[in-house]
């Protein structure tokens, strides 16, 4: 395979290859031009399965890990989805086309701005994207059938716990913030449970109240 890969189709195979089985999501990532969803001077890298840097010091997550952890929330249409951390929304889009609505919440405004414009280029229109702490997650939108939290924290935060509606699954790595595990859960009558660890990974770290704390994101 090109050192370069240049389509869909070949990130496609990269999943199908990393142990991503899941039709509905592989259509998705073939239907999604992840090149649409980076900045301009990284599209010729858009099909590799590898993280993208997007400035502001934060990157894209791989996209076979974040297949994984999509396919762990087990989506099958009918879901209202809670995603922390939208990045420039490529993520968002996979979520967008398995679910039936999604609530993305993205720190830095620069960056949001850039993934509303990337969504409504691709007529992605049951997204409501907001800017601010994700940690916390949204409130007022919940409960969630299912949280996918884009960043790294030693534990889930209870903000996002009381959102996942009983049964729902939340994915998040735990840790420190570069070096974690990414671990799925479910919620119980008695809190979350852990249902397995999908991988060790990388991440950026979760900032927020309930995470660590802020740098400069410019919150407004």
């Amino acid at each position: 395979m090109n050192s370069v890969l240049r389509e869909p189709e070949d990130l496609v195979r990269a999943l199908g290859a990393a142990g991503i089985g899941d039709e509905r999501l592989l259509e998705a990532v073939r239907t999604t031009p992840r090149a649409e969803f980076v900045p301009a001077g990284q599209v010729a890298a858009a099909y590799r399965d590898a993280p993208v840097a997007i400035g502001q010091g934060q990157v894209t997550t791989q996209p076979s890990l974040s297949a994984m952890m999509i396919e762990s929330l087990g989506l099958v249409g009918d879901e209202h989805v809670l995603e922390i951390g939208t990045g420039l929304g490529f993520q968002t889009a996979l979520l967008a086309r398995l679910a039936a609505d999604v609530v993305s919440i993205e720190m830095r405004p620069d960056i949001a701005r850039q993934a509303r414009g990337n969504l409504a280029r691709q007529r992605i229109r049951n997204v409501e994207l907001r800017i601010g702490d994700g940690s916390g997650g949204v409130p007022g939108r919940a409960p969630y059938d299912a949280v996918v939290v884009s960043a790294a924290f030693p534990e889930v935060p209870a903000p996002l716990i009381a959102q996942v509606r009983p049964s729902g699954r939340l994915v998040q790595p735990i840790g420190p913030g570069g070096h974690e595990r990414v671990v799925c859960f479910v919620r119980t009558a008695s809190g979350l449970e852990q249902r397995r660890i999908l991988t060790a990974a990388r991440f950026v770290r979760l900032e927020g109240r309930y995470g660590f704390p802020q740098d400069d994101a410019g919150l407004p």
